[in-house]
């Protein structure tokens, strides 16, 4: 079994505590060998780190690195109920976008959360993935991301 956490340290990587729900859901679901993430938002230090539409107040590569930020929330809530430890692989991930008029560089948005998980877990980083843009999400942020794992 991979040694993920000696990994997050070697790239410097602090996992976030896992976020508190904003309703009546859990942050992650284990079920047989995957875990389902919540859709995670970028929150930092539980607070909302930024928010706009992409392509209008927020920057593509303002975005791309919030993707990251919910990537990383993700991982916190996979680790809470499985382990880090345990993450076989990534499966896929879902990622939303909310989108100005016009915008079409979703998935290059969402390469913040796919290179990051890239960087820490390799060929088992790879993954399926859906970019979708969105009118609006929660608490007006402009990128929130759902992620897939194997789990031993």
């Amino acid at each position: 079994m991979a040694n993920w956490a000696a990994r997050l340290k070697e790239l410097e990587i602090t996992l976030p505590g896992v976020a508190a729900p904003a309703g009546a859901y859990v942050p992650a679901v284990r079920t047989g060998n995957l875990v389902y993430t919540a859709g995670q938002i970028p929150l930092v230090d539980g607070k909302v780190a930024a928010t706009g539409k992409v392509g209008a107040e927020i920057t593509p590569e303002q975005a791309k690195d919030l993707a990251r930020v919910c990537a990383l929330n993700a991982l916190a809530a996979i680790d809470d109920i499985a382990g880090l430890e345990n993450i076989v692989r990534i499966v896929k991930i879902v990622g939303f976008v909310a989108s100005a008029e016009g915008f079409t560089g979703q998935p290059g948005v969402l390469n913040g959360a796919s290179e990051l998980f890239g960087e820490i877990f390799g060929d088992q980083g790879i993954h399926a993935r859906s970019a979708v843009g969105v009118a609006e999400l929660p608490l007006g942020v402009p990128v929130e991301v759902e992620v897939i794992a194997e789990i031993a």
